[in-house]
Parts: structure tokens; sequence; C-alpha cells
């Protein structure tokens, strides 16, 4: 047997790190281009995008609005609050809010409605405060 790098196993390590990379990438956070992404920095959509109404966000709940990611919750009657709707550990978009929870399911990070906190999960920050105005019962990012 030869000492070193054969040709077969070297073709094998390529293989693999080129099906390997894309997949990483996936779940980094950055873009397509390899500039960085939103990543947990947060990162909302256009300020005074109209998120809605007031009344369409649940009492002790919220509602992701994906395409400014952002989650606006209502943790008590008339307390609107706002937060980015990218996970703090890897990036992804939280999915939902549900028994008082902001969900991610990438891998099932848990943030506090109240004040974006970790619940529970591999998040290793709160989920960043976005600022929003609420006028006259409609919702818009500030």
């Amino acid at each position: 047997m030869t000492e070193g790098l054969s040709r077969r196993r070297a073709l094998t390590g390529a293989a693999t790190v080129g099906l390997g990379l894309p997949l990483l990438a996936a779940c980094g956070g950055g873009s397509a281009d390899g500039s960085p992404g939103s990543g947990a920095s947060g990162g909302s959509g256009a300020s005074g995008a109209d998120l809605g109404s007031t009344s369409d966000i649940p009492v002790g709940g919220g509602t992701v609005f994906a395409d400014q990611k952002v989650v606006v919750t209502q943790p008590t009657q008339g307390d609107i609050r706002a937060f980015s709707a990218i996970c703090t550990h890897q990036g992804c978009p939280v999915s939902k809010v549900t028994d008082g929870t902001i969900v991610c399911p990438c891998h099932g990070s848990m943030f506090s409605i109240e004040d974006g906190s970790v619940q529970g999960g591999p998040a290793p920050s709160p989920l960043p405060k976005v600022e929003v105005t609420v006028k006259g019962g409609e919702i818009s990012l500030a």
C-alpha cells in the first residue's frame, strides 16, 4: 500500500466538500452571494411599512410578518410590541406564536412575547426589539 493521498480518496473528499458547503451556507444566515445577511442582527423591513390593525394581533399571542421580518405581539390588551422575526441561533425565520411563545421551527428556540427573551432552545440571545408605531389602531414600522 502506498502512503499519501490516493486519487480516489482525493476525489471522494472533493465531492463531499462540494455537496456539504451549500448545505452549511443554507444554515448560516448569509445571502446567496456570500455577503452577510440579516443573521442575528434583526434587519426588519422598510420603515413606515403597514403591518395591519391591532385587532389582528391576538391578546396573549402575536403575528409573524414574514415579508417584513417582524413578529408583533400583544402580551396584554393594548400593549403592542415588536421583535425581529429572525432567530438569533442560526438566522432562521420564526414561524408562529403559540402559548405566549415565539417559536423558531429550525432548532426549537422559543422566545417570550413580552420581551423577546430566550425561553428555550439553543438561541444564544433574545430577539432584537423592532420599533413600531400605533396610530388609530394601525401598526406600522417606525
